[in-house]
């Protein structure tokens, strides 16, 4: 494998129709891909895929919006391939450490805090689900896949006080200050294709040691130039890569070696070798 996309979601219902042409064409592009889980019937969809595919991986958890009712995502995965309207789920150590016990298994979340559009009173859910989340990961001595929105600060002051493990940002979209303060507790950064569409990144991605960036299509969104307009797919994180590269001002070869070395640091993974 020459590129690792950090966070997917092929598990998803917009794969429905392709899904295993997705895996195989990302395959033939070099590409190994985390997909990762955001409620307990995606982590488990998660988990299949990845026994199923040597270049998939699996990571398991309740995104912190689904720790309310009502939220409602046509492209997630819902009883029956219908779209996904949360159930509020509660967050259950014991079923997600079963889940966990997959060998494909390399981290958990997405989990983290998302204050966008929140009502007030989820604020609480999804802090105690936040800390259940990094108390399982510092048992199991997983790494944390963090989903963080509009709420940097409140996830720095959790991540402080509770973890032991580190893990990666997922979609960063911070500032710089921000991000230096991420980068100093051991975590990675990963970004997505709206790195090739926006410049809002360009000083972050500068600014950031090589060896704590990861790369990653948070498929099936924010697809990267020249895809835009189309549904999202690993394979097309090597457009993220060349971006960063860029950015960065060096070679795409160098930096997409860089990343997939990070990848394996992070996730305890052997890359190259595939």
């Amino acid at each position: 494998m020459k590129y690792f996309d950090a966070h997917t979601h092929v598990n998803f219902v917009a794969f429905n129709e392709d899904r295993e042409a997705t895996i195989l064409r990302a395959e033939d592009a070099g590409v190994a891909m985390n997909v990762v889980g955001t409620q307990q019937d995606t982590s488990r969809a998660a988990v299949e895929l990845a026994e199923k595919y040597d270049n998939v991986y699996a990571t398991i958890g309740l995104h912190p919006v689904h720790t309310s009712k009502s939220y409602h995502d046509e492209k997630e995965l819902g009883e029956g391939g219908k779209a996904f309207t949360s159930r509020g789920e509660q967050f259950d150590a014991a079923v997600y450490e079963q889940i966990a016990a997959s060998k494909k298994v390399i981290a958990i979340g997405e989990c983290g805090l998302d204050y966008y559009r929140l009502e007030e009173d989820s604020k609480k859910k999804q802090e105690e689900a936040f800390i259940q989340h990094i108390e399982l990961a510092n048992t199991l001595q997983k790494p944390l896949m963090l989903h963080i929105r509009n709420a940097y600060a409140d996830a720095l002051r959790v991540l402080k006080t509770h973890a032991k493990v580190r893990g990666d940002v997922h979609f960063f979209a911070g500032s710089w200050d921000e991000a230096k303060r991420f980068l100093d507790l051991g975590f990675t950064l990963s970004f997505t294709g709206v790195v090739t569409f926006t410049h809002d990144y360009d000083e972050v991605i500068k600014n950031t040691p090589l060896d704590m960036l990861l790369s990653e299509t948070d498929a099936p969104y924010v697809s990267p130039v020249p895809y835009r307009g189309k549904r999202n797919e690993p394979s097309f994180v090597v457009e993220v890569v060349r971006r960063i590269a860029d950015i960065r001002g060096e070679s795409h070869e160098s930096v997409a070696a860089q990343l997939l070395l990070n990848a394996e640091h992070v996730f305890g993974l052997n890359l190259r070798a595939k």
